[in-house]
């Protein structure tokens, strides 16, 4: 899956970029075959925000959007709201499987 981060009106340390990559990843393996995913940091006055986008091969677009006093925080808040919007449009069976007990 590609992975495309954008800053707009501020900068963002790599360790941010880097856990905002971790971020997708997690979320990537929850939806059915994911294209290309959208990071986007903004300042809107005194809030920073985070959204994210989430593209799926169905054509499935999954945004969602966080905000908090630093950027982390925001894309935290992100994260869980997109992972609610991936638990209600992933399939049952990927569902039952993944709660099944592994045996080996």
């Amino acid at each position: 899956m590609q992975t495309t981060i954008t800053a707009r009106h501020s900068e963002i340390s790599e360790a941010l970029r880097e856990h905002a990559l971790a971020v997708m990843e997690r979320l990537g393996e929850l939806a059915h075959r994911p294209v290309e995913s959208t990071i986007v940091f903004d300042h809107e006055g005194l809030q920073a925000t985070a959204e994210l986008r989430l593209h799926a091969s169905r054509g499935e677009l999954l945004v969602a959007r966080g905000e908090a006093d630093d950027h982390r925080s925001a894309l935290d808040r992100a994260e869980e709201k997109l992972r609610r919007q991936l638990d209600k449009v992933a399939p049952r069976s990927r569902r039952s499987r993944d709660a099944e007990p592994k045996i080996g």
